[in-house]
């Protein structure tokens, strides 16, 4: 029997295929291998997640079959998307079709913030829109995050976000049909991955990625391919703490309460920096909804 580490790159009805580190796959010949998690990871509460660097028995050569006996440490996890050890979010939007849903990229903007992950928001289908309507899109991010527009049709800005993204362990994250998976074709080539086209009726991507995989980048690196959401809840985040997951109200301190939520307090420093369009408004909107959606769940 042979023990061996290796990456989990994808998982699929309870089986998980590991990748192994190079000098043991030159070792074993193969570098793949099947394989489930041993009772005692399932015992201690341990659920394997793709991103997991993993210590593994080889139990058939021959088929490649194994056991994965432990997990290593992680640096992060995620529960939407079930992923872990991630560099970067690529936070994707489409400029339209279908239409960009600003509340489910800010809340995966949270969940970064959360575990003070990089952000790289990359908005696709930047030639279907013109200049002017493409700008006021950048506008509501560009002050806090790097943002960058691609076009996947015709591959404009597909350098730079290969550039930002070199030698980064990456998840692409965002709504189903904005073109994930037709980017990371452009940036890994050989993952020859499915694509599906944008619904006539509804403009809404078929859920062509069904579960999460990971690919080499060209460049080094890893990317993350996940699937495609509608919406999900931020629950994890307090009521308190939500604040703190908005970068850009943090150039605005001296609030008269320290704990201000940035409501209806008086003298709130970053309701007039809002004032002054110095904090975007849609910005602030979305921090007032996820506030109050927050306040709802917590009644339940």
């Amino acid at each position: 029997m042979i023990s061996a580490e290796g990456l989990v790159i994808k998982g699929i009805g309870g089986f998980y295929y590991v990748r192994l580190d190079r000098t043991e796959a030159l070792g074993t010949g193969f570098d793949i291998i099947e394989a489930k998690g041993r009772g005692s990871i399932k015992n201690d509460g341990i659920k394997l997640h793709v991103g997991d660097q993993v210590k593994l028995e080889i139990t058939d050569e021959l088929n490649k079959k194994g056991v994965i006996t432990e997990v290593l440490e992680r640096k992060n996890q995620f529960i939407r998307p079930p992923i872990v050890n991630v560099d970067t979010f690529i936070v994707t939007m489409a400029t339209t079709k279908p239409k960009p849903n600003l509340a489910l990229v800010d809340k995966f903007l949270i969940m970064a913030e959360m575990e003070n992950v990089e952000v790289i928001i990359c908005i696709n289908k930047s030639d279907l829109v013109d200049k002017e309507e493409l700008e006021k899109l950048m506008e509501i991010y560009d002050d806090v995050y790097s943002v960058i527009p691609v076009s996947a049709k015709t591959c404009e800005g597909i350098d730079e976000l290969k550039k930002a993204i070199n030698g980064k362990k990456v998840a692409f994250v965002g709504s189903s049909g904005v073109g994930k998976s037709s980017i990371i074709n452009l940036l890994h080539p050989a993952a020859e991955m499915e694509t599906g086209e944008i619904s006539k009726k509804t403009s809404r991507g078929k859920h062509t990625t069904r579960h999460v995989e990971i690919f080499n980048a060209e460049g080094g690196g890893l990317i993350y391919d996940t699937p495609g959401f509608t919406s999900f809840d931020i629950l994890q985040v307090s009521e308190e703490d939500l604040r703190l997951y908005y970068p850009e109200f943090e150039k605005f301190t001296g609030c008269y309460y320290d704990n201000c939520k940035h409501i209806t307090e008086p003298d709130c420093k970053v309701r007039e920096a809002l004032k002054e369009g110095k904090i975007n408004k849609l910005r602030y909107e979305s921090y007032k909804a996820n506030l109050e959606e927050i306040r709802n769940k917590k009644k339940y």
